[in-house]
């Protein structure tokens, strides 16, 4: 789901999570970041437009190094967005992973 900001063309997308919660936090890191990317083409954006996310690991000693591997081979190398990465109890036990975000619409 994401909310448009008709005055600023900014997008907040509400949180990500896997739809299969069965793999391990890269399998459902990727699951959550083509979702995302669905949403970021249906609101008329991309992640060279990103400006912030909210990253939420369910365990975070365990999945942090993993997460980032996989984040950062999607995130853009030239315009990364200011995120913070933290620990959290999730809404179902199988889910290690969400992202909230927040981007601008391409002009």
């Amino acid at each position: 789901m994401c909310i448009r900001d008709s005055c600023n063309e900014v997008i907040y997308f509400s949180g990500i999570v896997p739809l299969d919660k069965s793999g391990d936090v890269k399998v459902q890191t990727r699951e959550v970041l083509c979702i995302a990317q669905e949403l970021f083409d249906e609101a008329g954006t991309n992640e060279e437009n990103l400006l912030r996310a909210e990253i939420y690991v369910k365990d975070i000693n365990r999945d942090f190094k993993a997460f980032n591997e996989t984040w950062d081979n999607w995130v853009s190398k030239k315009n990364p967005p200011t995120r913070a990465c933290v620990e959290a109890n999730m809404s179902t036990p199988q889910t290690l992973v969400e992202i909230i975000s927040t981007a601008i619409k391409i002009t």
